[in-house]
């Protein structure tokens, strides 16, 4: 089986943020949040991380959608599992944006539990069922999303009508990106 267009994107994403970046960015190491993100296991204060590719296929959203009793868009799905990581900044033709990423497998969960309670506000709402995949910076009343029936990533604000297209797929909103570099965490 060949990788997905979002996949391959997701890896010309990273190596480009990589050559940006050659020096990985470093944050508080924590022995109770684990990631294959570290560069290695440290008793330091601080740790180099990097994104880290996904090694085995996890069930999350075959479980998001019998949550939901729907289909979830494979583009969604093969966004959340290529790479473990920080959220990604970059820049898009509209500006600055961090793209969502997960760190390890509790936090696979907690964007479940984010997911589930966003598609329950869409169908109080009576609005179709859209997934965030990223955030504008620094504006906090808008989010990045894709459709799931149809995969455009679109503009949103909570409550709303999608405020506009901004690509036909999540592959090529990602190619569109660019890199910008990952500030270290203290």
């Amino acid at each position: 089986m060949s990788d997905s267009s979002v996949f391959l994107a997701m890896d010309r994403f990273i190596d480009k943020a990589i050559k940006l970046q050659p020096t990985p960015p470093t944050l508080p190491f924590d022995e109770n949040w684990p990631s294959l993100c570290y560069v290695h296991s440290s008793e330091k204060e601080t740790v180099a991380w990097r994104p880290t590719r996904q090694l085995n296929p996890h069930d999350m959203f075959q479980r998001l959608s019998n949550a939901l009793e729907e289909e979830i868009h494979p583009d969604i799905a093969d966004f959340y599992s290529r790479y473990w990581s920080d959220p990604l900044p970059a820049t898009s033709e509209d500006g600055d944006l961090s793209l969502i990423q997960v760190w390890n497998e509790e936090d696979l969960e907690r964007l479940r539990g984010n997911l589930v309670g966003h598609a329950l506000a869409k169908r109080k709402q009576k609005r179709p069922l859209t997934f965030f995949i990223a955030c504008p910076e620094p504006d906090e009343n808008v989010f990045i999303s894709v459709d799931n029936y149809s995969g455009e990533v679109l503009l949103e604000a909570p409550g709303k009508p999608p405020i506009r297209k901004l690509s036909n797929n999540i592959a090529d909103f990602i190619d569109g990106l660019t890199p910008r570099h990952i500030p270290d965490t203290e």
